[in-house]
């Protein structure tokens, strides 16, 4: 063959391999509302930077018929690029081809980036739509899923992990976007669940649509499986660029930091927005973007535990972990759903050094049977450990009550923050100045002539010397009380302090969070 015939043959197997699954498969996917694998990738990273990996990889089953359906590529783009000129590693499955489905060859490909992303410390980011096993190859199928899910961990906080779902994601499928750090669906189009509507009906007589079980709103507010959603494809990949410029690109690096210029930090609007009510809700987000740099925030898990606000934002240009008790729902109690949520968040934030600030305002831990009976002690612990074990920077700003075991939890001096702040509305006590006065002053209580008078008296008592920050800031556990006009000028300088910070483990295999 001359080397023109072997150039144009070149050029002929590169165009199969664009092709997908043909014109008609393309434009059923386009009616659906979804780009094809290659249009999320071309979206995705910055323009011509993509370099594939795997093009001609075919699958070598002849079982069931396979043999007539190889499609170049089998079911999966693969390969690298960058976004804002930073290197990451992208796999995007093509529905258009076989369903997306994966099997031996198909896995492999993705093995292959993810080995690459943890050898040379670079994010990978999973587009995942897929009619799940390709059932034709069996247990082959099932052994793909698996040596995806073990390099899965083996990277977990080694390379930040994020998968969007595109469309389905049934069965083992779901695992792996579960052990990513990251997942994001789109309203609509996209679902996960372990078994589906059918068997679900079949099994426990339920009946449940797609959506319902598993669409992008119920993973997103109930079960907490989607960290993100967005109404359209578009709408995602604009998301994920965003996500990835808050990140290191391994644990061995810093975010990126943006330049900064300093000017006026005073904020006065926070002088005036604890109300004068201590029961009073306020939105503990207006507390946040007046210290944070505008337009600097992006909320993670926005519609899951409402009672509690994490997030990324950046301070005087620095990444930050924001962590907040969110007052204006549950009056920001934590509970099982809140500390799993911020628990995992925290842990993220260490694993990847960014600074963790806490904003805190928490009359305790829910009660109720339905709390306890569901293990409030266990996950409340998982918060307690994440905090306790973070060796990154952390700052702490209790803005109104922190109370009880809640008060220890969110990271208090006790468990190794390095900078504790109060404003002068502070109220760190064991508990509330009312139930405090009932059992303090029982007796006296009992023994007035007017008992709700008594009552009144011996809490004001006790309001008087516990509801406020100064017993704390007198024994060292607050490390300054400060106007709250003056947070963000504190929070910058006490940033730039920790900025070198050096803090150790004990050595160990690991440690045994309370799961």
């Amino acid at each position: 063959m001359a080397t023109k015939e072997r150039f144009e043959a070149l050029e002929g197997l590169k165009a199969r391999a664009l092709e997908g699954g043909g014109a008609a498969r393309i434009e059923a996917q386009h009616k659906k509302g979804k780009l094809t694998a290659r249009e999320r990738v071309d979206l995705l990273l910055d323009e011509g930077s993509f370099q594939e990996v795997g093009m001609l990889v075919t699958h070598r089953s002849s079982n069931f018929g396979l043999d007539k359906q190889k499609f170049l590529g089998d079911g999966v783009v693969t390969g690298y690029g960058t976004i804002d000129g930073r290197l990451v590693y992208v796999f995007s499955q093509d529905f258009t081809v076989l369903g997306g489905s994966l099997a031996e060859a198909h896995a492999q490909k993705i093995c292959r980036i993810m080995d690459l992303a943890m050898q040379n410390g670079a994010p990978v980011i999973g587009l995942n739509d897929s009619g799940g096993a390709r059932i034709q190859e069996g247990v082959v199928s099932l052994g793909g899923y698996a040596d995806i899910f073990y390099r899965n961990v083996r990277s977990s906080g080694v390379v930040p992990q994020i998968s969007a779902i595109l469309g389905p994601c049934a069965g083992g499928a779901v695992y792996s976007p579960a052990l990513t750090d990251f997942v994001l669906m789109t309203e609509g189009t996209s679902y996960m669940f372990v078994t589906g509507p059918n068997v679900v009906k079949t099994v426990t007589h339920e009946e449940v649509t797609s959506e319902e079980l598993g669409g992008a709103m119920t993973h997103a507010s109930k079960s907490g499986v989607a960290h993100f959603t967005a109404p359209n494809e578009i709408d995602a990949i604009a998301q994920l660029r965003r996500l990835v410029g808050y990140l290191p690109s391994n644990c061995e690096e810093d975010p990126p930091t943006l330049p900064f210029t300093p000017g006026d930090e005073l904020r006065p609007e926070l002088d005036t927005i604890i109300p004068e009510n201590p029961n009073q809700p306020y939105d503990i987000r207006e507390v946040l973007n007046a210290v944070i740099d505008p337009g600097s925030s992006m909320e993670v898990h926005a519609e899951f535990a409402r009672n509690m606000v994490i997030g990324f934002a950046r301070v005087a240009g620095r990444v930050v972990g924001c962590v907040a008790n969110q007052p204006a729902t549950l009056a920001g109690v934590l509970d099982i759903d809140a500390s799993t949520k911020a628990a995992r968040f925290v842990r993220f934030c260490d694993a990847f050094n960014i600074p963790l600030l806490v904003f805190v305002d928490v009359p305790g831990f829910l009660p109720g049977t339905d709390q306890e009976w569901n293990g409030i002690i266990g996950h409340g612990a998982k918060l307690l450990y994440a905090f306790s074990e973070a060796t990154v920077p952390r700052i702490t700003v209790i803005t109104r009550k922190a109370y009880g075991g809640a008060y220890d939890v969110m990271n208090s001096k006790h468990i190794g923050a390095d900078m504790n702040y109060a404003w002068p509305s502070a109220e760190i006590a064991v508990m509330g100045a009312k139930g405090a006065a009932e059992i303090i002053f029982k007796r006296e209580i009992a023994e007035a002539d007017d008992t709700a008078a008594k009552w009144k008296e011996k809490e004001l008592e006790y309001q008087e010397k516990f509801a406020n920050p100064y017993e704390a800031a007198a024994r060292g556990f607050i490390d300054e009380v400060v106007r709250p006009s003056e947070t963000r000028i504190k929070l910058i300088h006490a940033l730039r302090m920790l900025e070198n910070k050096v803090d150790k483990l004990p050595r160990k295999k690991h440690g045994n969070i309370p799961l």
